[in-house]
């Protein structure tokens, strides 16, 4: 389960900022050039020696990649208040984010587009999102409908992927990075659960003849091939917006969007 803010701030901020740091890799001298701080004042704040400004907390943050939610927690950690709003997507103040997001999913139909979170739950969908959706069973589809989960379960669309192995590494490879990058142990259980999935053996993409990995999906009689991107929001502000993800699928040839198209 994910750190409490509780259990957050027992640990020193000064723990928690070096967690990050060697997470990206990064020394303490790397770090210092970054911020334009003496390498002796990271160690410092490492070690607790010397207690960082609220501005401190945000610049080592900014310049570690921080994900806003742990932010909040550096903050807390620090002795400071959060700055980072948590709004839910069905209040108010989201209301332009819905709609937004709502107008860009029904652009891209006859293709399949969702928004999903940090977690990968689907959040909205478009039409398009029956192609995924149908013969699944009901169990699978109860909400928060995992997008992931949907994808490589024995029961979801895995048996009707063609090329799984080659799916099966895609996902985990890009969940994988997403864990390091987050160090969220909610996303950790998730990958722990996918790669216990029977069947589809992962592969080796470094030797793969195409420049990006398509979805080979079976629908009825037909076969078709996908491509997929993942967008984000710009500068964000609010902790659930930067974690919300726009994942489009697009035809990778003709016969595919054709079918879409009068499907």
């Amino acid at each position: 389960m994910t750190a409490t803010i509780e259990e957050t701030f027992q640990r020193p901020v000064g723990e928690l900022l070096r967690g990050w740091r060697e997470r990206r890799r990064l020394s303490q001298l790397d770090l210092a050039n970054r911020v334009e701080v003496s390498t002796r004042h990271v160690s410092f704040v490492e070690t607790g020696r010397s207690k960082p400004s609220r501005e401190m907390v945000l610049r080592l943050a900014e310049h570690l990649d921080v994900p806003l939610r742990d932010r909040n927690q550096l903050l807390l950690a620090g002795g400071y208040a959060p700055i980072y709003s948590e709004a839910s997507l069905h209040s108010p103040a989201m209301l332009a984010i819905r709609e937004a997001l709502r107008r860009l999913l029904k652009a891209h139909e006859p293709y399949p587009a969702l928004v999903v979170d940090r977690w990968w739950n689907i959040i909205e969908a478009n039409a398009g999102i029956a192609l995924f959706t149908e013969g699944v069973p009901a169990e699978l589809l109860k909400a928060p409908i995992n997008a992931l989960r949907l994808t490589l379960h024995p029961d979801g669309l895995a048996p009707r992927i063609g090329n799984l192995p080659a799916v099966r590494t895609s996902v985990l490879a890009t969940l994988h990075r997403q864990i390091a990058s987050t160090a969220d142990p909610d996303l950790q259980d998730l990958y722990d659960e996918l790669r216990g999935y029977s069947g589809g053996e992962c592969t080796d993409l470094a030797t793969a003849a195409e420049v990006v990995v398509p979805m080979k999906l079976r629908h009825g009689d037909h076969d078709l091939s996908l491509l997929t991107t993942i967008a984000t929001f710009g500068t964000p502000l609010d902790v659930t917006v930067s974690e919300l993800m726009i994942e489009s699928f697009f035809p990778a040839d003709e016969k595919t969007a054709e079918y879409l198209r009068d499907l």
